[in-house]
């Protein structure tokens, strides 16, 4: 038998550590700890969300008033970038807002900034059987010190609850609104977040996701034809940046949905194809790419391609799934509340088959906690218990479902990624 050393004590080789914060419970039975301490050793079989955690309350200590929930300064009726709201009953600390409900009663939303409401969030994680998420990193809000005091506080809360909860957990760096001058930025607050977190220390963070025995950063926002101020180029500067000469870093890259074609949403760069090969993983945007009607035609002439073409460059493909959308409100415009149904799970269970057919083994779901986009799978009000909006509305959970009903969901799809018998084409019955 191989012996080990851990915390300074030479121990015979073991199936499963007992770490630092272990309470001495019964773990749950698919939780095993590799030798070194790490829980989360591959994103293969793993069914992870995208966490955007960029919401704050008047009144939270972020001192960055309603931020991601108002609209020109203003968070009262009439003015909001949400369409969903979020259902707030078992959050210790709540904030009240100018909106009300039709019996008068002041609405409230949650703060991330907030160590308990990111608690709840991974409590949830776990009570459901979702892997864990991607902790969203918006370089252009990071490049100001209150944003960037925003992120490091609501990643802190999410390390300590992945720890205390066991989920997987994986910072990606969002793009968006960047320029070339930033590459810099990222790289360097990378290193940072290593050792201002202790990022990599098993003891300190064993849920942290490694992917080929290397951890993993993911960066999203390549390729894409929108007019962005970076290069292709400036990503292979930055993915050679991070990895290192020594390689010590997984990368996956979230791109376009049309990558393999280089059409539609794809700038058509002959860097493109070389810049994903160079990576570890990749997770096409599906998000408004297709709605339900669309779905199967859409996906039926690209999911299998990208699967075959990923295999033969040995790259690892993760397909994104997501429950519906709606922005109306982020938009001001009442054509586009709801403007991808969610047909009561339908929709979301549609591209869970569909990305199994294809022979994918992992999952991206947008998003835990998008209330923006209206992409949420966590609790937020149904129809008929909504705050009222003035001359606009907000979009609910569908009436006769419960308000956890796309966690519940997406744990089924957890389920089945973890190998669990019985999961067919049919959306699962939720039993009463």
């Amino acid at each position: 038998m191989k012996n080990l050393t851990f915390l300074g004590v030479t121990l015979l080789s073991l199936t499963v550590l007992i770490l630092p914060g272990f309470n001495g419970k019964k773990q749950d039975p698919e939780v095993k700890y590799d030798e070194t301490g790490c829980l989360y050793t591959s994103y293969k079989g793993l069914v992870m969300a995208g966490y955007q955690g960029w919401f704050a309350a008047q009144g939270d200590a972020s001192d960055r008033g309603w931020h991601h929930y108002q609209k020109r300064g203003k968070f009262e009726p009439g003015y909001t970038s949400i369409d969903f709201w979020p259902d707030v009953k078992d959050y210790p600390t709540t904030y009240k807002t100018a909106f009300q409900y039709a019996n008068g009663e002041n609405a409230a939303v949650y703060s991330p900034y907030d160590e308990s409401s990111v608690d709840l969030h991974f409590k949830w994680m776990k009570d459901y059987g979702i892997d864990g998420v991607f902790m969203q990193r918006f370089l252009s809000e990071i490049k100001s010190e209150k944003g960037k005091r925003h992120f490091n506080k609501v990643l802190a809360n999410a390390l300590k609850s992945a720890k205390k909860h066991q989920r997987a957990l994986c910072i990606m760096y969002d793009l968006s609104g960047s320029t070339s001058a930033d590459m810099d930025i990222l790289v360097n607050d990378w290193n940072e977040l290593q050792q201002l977190f202790a990022l990599f220390n098993n003891r300190e963070n064993p849920t942290y996701l490694r992917h080929n025995g290397k951890p993993l950063l993911a960066i999203w926002g390549v390729g894409f034809n929108d007019n962005r101020r970076y290069t292709v180029a400036d990503i292979q500067g930055l993915v050679e940046k991070v990895k290192g000469p020594t390689k010590k870093t997984a990368v996956l890259l979230g791109v376009p949905y049309y990558w393999r074609t280089m059409t539609k949403d794809t700038e058509p760069s002959e860097l493109l194809h070389p810049l994903i090969k160079s990576a570890d993983i990749i997770m096409p945007w599906a998000v408004g790419r297709y709605n339900p009607t669309t779905y199967a035609t859409v996906s039926g002439n690209t999911l299998a391609g990208d699967v075959a073409w990923c295999k033969a460059n040995k790259v690892e493909y993760v397909p994104l799934v997501f429950p519906g959308f709606s922005w109306g409100n982020l938009k001001n415009s009442p054509t586009v509340y709801n403007q991808i149904p969610r047909l009561k799970g339908d929709f979301l269970w549609s591209q869970v088959v569909g990305a199994k057919q294809a022979g994918a083994q992992s999952l991206y779901v947008a998003m835990f906690d998008e209330v923006d986009e209206g992409t949420a799978i966590f609790k937020t009000r149904k129809e008929g218990e909504l705050p009222l909006n003035g001359d606009g509305k907000f979009v609910g959970i569908e009436a006769d479902l419960d308000s956890d009903y796309y966690l519940w969901l997406t744990g089924q799809a957890t389920s089945w990624f973890h190998g669990k018998k019985g999961y067919t084409a049919q959306k699962p019955v939720r039993k009463k």
